[in-house]
């Protein structure tokens, strides 16, 4: 389908730059474009229908992946293949890669953006999840100058809603440091290779004198959006890295606790059953990071 009428194109410069442009315009009719990936199908389908399209592609300071003694600073605008191709984001931060290296389809990875993900927050989608499990925290600025961080699971809701006010803009993902013994990874089960998931499952964690000191589990592909799943982190805390029972009885509680949907890809059963078998090899691929070892793809 071809978009409904578009007044205006602005390709700003500067994040104030980018905030002026969105306030010309009543609420609704100015939009961010970051990858559009998402965003441009649902303008072609008329589902949005902005008068006026804010392109951030070349608004300076946005993208780019800053390593350091705090943890990460990501710029919402790097592209998923900048963060798979990234050679510093394994142990602690392995779950970026994973969920990096097998969004979408190439176009998708070659384009798509982790700040376009969190702010679209779809139903299906890796991102999301992965923020939550990590702990990341998003930075925001708004145009009067003011700025605000959002822990990511308090910025992410329901599917399609975050905590972003209108006349705010994205202007950094911040993952803590972690200890040197830490480890996470993340994966998704979808219908096809590379498909959107049906349920994407993130496990972050830290060992310490040879068990589980503490934990993080975050599950995506839920239609409340994404979540933590304090059971199963309470249940991994103290077990050892290659108890397998123990490591299941944590994600069987992530599958009771957690509110599952029904619909054309899965039933409800059925994605508390993905709950329980990702959750626990991706617990056991966090493991290994987090013990030194290799980690199963």
């Amino acid at each position: 389908m071809y978009p409904a009428p578009i007044d205006e194109y602005v390709r700003p410069a500067t994040v104030s730059d980018a905030l002026a442009a969105l306030g010309r315009y009543d609420e609704g009719d100015a939009v961010f474009v970051a990858g559009g990936q998402s965003l441009m199908q649902a303008v072609k389908a008329r589902l949005v229908r902005p008068r006026c399209l804010i392109d951030l592609q070349a608004v300076d300071g946005l993208s780019g992946i800053d390593a350091g003694a705090d943890g990460l600073r990501i710029g919402p605008m790097t592209r998923y293949v900048e963060i798979a191709g990234h050679g510093g984001l394994g142990g602690a931060y392995g779950a970026l890669g994973d969920a990096a290296r097998h969004v979408g389809d190439r176009q998708v990875r070659n384009r798509g953006t982790m700040g376009g993900s969190l702010c679209w927050n779809y139903v299906a989608a890796c991102m999301p999840p992965v923020a939550i499990g990590l702990g990341a925290t998003l930075e925001l600025t708004a145009a009067e100058g003011g700025a605000r961080s959002l822990a990511a699971e308090d910025f992410l809701g329901g599917p399609l809603e975050t905590a972003r006010e209108e006349n705010e803009i994205l202007t950094a993902i911040t993952i803590p440091a972690a200890a040197g013994n830490a480890g996470s990874a993340y994966k998704k089960w979808g219908l096809v290779t590379d498909a959107l998931p049906v349920i994407g499952v993130c496990v972050s964690l830290e060992v310490a004198d040879g068990r589980c000191a503490a934990a993080r589990v975050a599950v995506g592909g839920l239609a409340t959006g994404p979540q933590r799943a304090g059971a199963a982190e309470a249940a991994l805390a103290g077990t050892v890295p290659g108890d397998a029972a123990a490591i299941g009885a944590a994600m069987k509680a992530a599958a009771a606790e957690i509110e599952t949907q029904q619909d054309l890809w899965a039933d409800s059963d059925y994605r508390k059953q993905l709950i329980r078998s990702l959750g626990a090899e991706v617990t056991r691929n966090a493991f290994a990071r987090a013990t030194g070892g290799e980690a199963g793809q």
